[in-house]
């Protein structure tokens, strides 16, 4: 029964991936405010962090470092984290920061649940939207 993490701040995306992420046995937590997904893992550690990359004053690449370096201080276990982002370059920033996954708007109901079911599976999830020709067969942009 898998536990999912998700910070957004947007009610539109929030109920898109809602609607592609829940399952029966799925349990879906939501937090509006980046600096809040410490705490709520802290409380509970969930299987997923699903971040959208504009989170109020501290987004997702700030937050994902930030669950990085607790974990890496032993404060909290490792979480795998999907990055929502806004567009094709922002692939820099969630890699910068370790997220194991990232998915670009807009979003569709496939590529999500495959993300999750990927990262929920200990694999990664490289959205090859918008990536040029040359990158689509590289292994640094791989899916799963």
């Amino acid at each position: 029964m898998p536990d999912v993490l998700l910070a957004c701040d947007d009610d539109e995306l929030v109920d898109d991936i809602a609607a592609g992420v829940v399952r029966p046995g799925t349990t879906l937590r939501t937090v509006r405010y980046g600096v809040d997904v410490v705490e709520a893992c802290l409380e509970a550690l969930p299987d997923l962090v699903i971040l959208d990359l504009q989170i109020g004053n501290m987004g997702g690449m700030a937050v994902c470092m930030s669950l990085r370096l607790e974990a890496g201080a032993g404060r909290l276990g490792d979480v795998p984290v999907l990055m929502v982002l806004d567009r094709r370059p922002d692939v820099f920033l969630a890699r910068r920061c370790g997220a194991e996954g990232w998915l670009i708007k807009p979003l569709d109901s496939i590529r999500l649940r495959n993300s999750v079911r990927a990262l929920l599976a200990g694999d990664t999830y490289h959205d090859l939207t918008g990536a040029p020709a040359e990158l689509a067969g590289s292994p640094a942009d791989a899916v799963g």
